[in-house]
């Protein structure tokens, strides 16, 4: 009877893990692969379009460790800051960004956070990213492709990557 209790907690936890490992994925990755962009974009165009967007999708995306902390106290203490700092410096701070993690109502964050709907519009997102840098560059007769633009779309398809692994492997 114990080796069965211990077998079936064992069956439990493999099927646990295999469920949680493509969320886990898509937090870790798709936020690296946010925060990448995001520097990205703060050293070439400075799209502030594609910057909104990225901050929307690190909502989705932000590993539950790294979002608790930045809706606790923590986080309230930053956005205090920040919202400071936008006062005296409104072009090097943007404040609203930021804050969106902070203020966010609980049953948005539940409804949108590692959800059917929060996959599907970080697929939007992505697809929005693309169409705002392909305008930038002014469409697919002025592409100059060199280092900078080749790690840029490097980063969106790992965007893209994440965020298709997390939608065909979790089990709704």
């Amino acid at each position: 009877m114990v080796s069965s209790a211990a077998y079936d907690a064992a069956v439990a936890a493999m099927v646990m893990g295999s469920s949680e490992a493509p969320r886990v994925s898509f937090q870790w990755g798709g936020t690296i692969s946010a925060l990448f962009l995001l520097i990205m974009n703060r050293f070439g165009r400075q799209s502030s379009k594609q910057m909104t967007l990225l901050a929307v999708y690190l909502f989705i995306s932000c590993p539950d460790v790294l979002f608790n902390i930045l809706r606790g106290q923590v986080g309230s203490w930053i956005a205090f800051l920040v919202v400071a700092a936008n006062l005296f410096f409104p072009q090097t701070f943007p404040a609203s960004r930021f804050i969106l993690f902070v203020i966010t109502p609980d049953w948005v964050t539940d409804g949108l956070r590692d959800s059917l709907p929060g996959g599907i519009l970080s697929i939007i997102i992505g697809v929005s990213i693309i169409f705002t840098e392909i305008r930038g560059i002014g469409g697919f007769r002025n592409c100059q492709c060199n280092l900078f633009c080749f790690c840029y779309y490097l980063g969106i398809a790992s965007l893209f990557v994440f965020t298709i692994l997390y939608l065909s492997l979790e089990t709704w």
